[in-house]
């Protein structure tokens, strides 16, 4: 099972979320532990991306320290979630 760091700014964009969406996104982003590169993600430059109904979780896995980072949580067809991302590591 992989460690997993999510960032602040990820729990309080949890926070916000309603309660049934927050479930949701939670359960996807702890099914990372066991499968950090589930069927289902995308590579996205240096990182990967699952969804999780109508929102997107972006992370690294670093398997060296088998930890999964989980960086970005947002709507999934908003693209200031992607913005966000290049403009934070690069694609």
């Amino acid at each position: 099972m992989s460690k997993l760091a999510v960032e602040v700014s990820v729990m309080k964009a949890l926070d916000k979320l309603p309660a049934k969406v927050f479930r949701q996104v939670v359960l996807k982003i702890l099914s990372l532990q066991q499968t950090p590169i589930p069927h289902d993600c995308k590579r996205i430059g240096p990182g990967y991306r699952v969804d999780s109904g109508e929102y997107r979780i972006l992370y690294f896995f670093e398997p060296k320290e088998d930890l999964v980072r989980v960086v970005l949580v947002g709507k999934r067809n908003d693209d200031e979630v992607y913005q966000q991302f290049t403009r934070r590591f690069g694609s």
